[in-house]
């Protein structure tokens, strides 16, 4: 049997993994960001946190984006289970990226929803490769 895992080594784990983790409250404000999120869409955790969700989420996907959220808070229900979700995201320069998550839906000691945690990964460099493929095949379907 392993041995159990110290609380620092928890920390340690969580700041040094190289996908982003990132915990926000049942407001959607950050309250958890680590280095990978820094890595990954540039702003520090001083920049981050307290900052809603706001800060990565693309303007043509926040309406959606916080309707579901406020449901899933309201319900503690999500669709999304274990699924891996692809959705844009933004960078610090305001660029898009293009990223994989899946979340964990947390809770209070009363079981009701106290926010929602991820786990993000960028992809762009790989939807770009999808993309040119893809085009590139249409192009050779048309005969170009």
């Amino acid at each position: 049997m392993a041995p159990e895992l110290s609380t620092s080594l928890y920390k340690e784990i969580l700041e040094q993994a190289p996908d982003a983790i990132l915990y926000a409250d049942g407001d959607g404000i950050i309250r958890l960001w680590n280095q990978g999120a820094e890595r990954i869409f540039g702003f520090s955790a001083v920049e981050a946190l307290g900052r809603s969700l706001d800060l990565i989420i693309p303007e043509p996907q926040r309406q959606r984006h916080w309707d579901g959220y406020r449901q899933t808070m309201a319900t503690g229900c999500t669709r999304y289970g274990t699924a891996l979700l692809a959705v844009p995201a933004l960078h610090h320069g305001g660029t898009r990226i293009s990223t994989e998550f899946s979340i964990i839906m947390l809770r209070g000691e009363d079981g009701k929803p106290c926010g929602v945690a991820a786990i993000l990964r960028d992809v762009s460099e790989r939807h770009a490769r999808e993309k040119t493929l893809r085009e590139r095949l249409a192009a050779l379907e048309k005969g170009t």
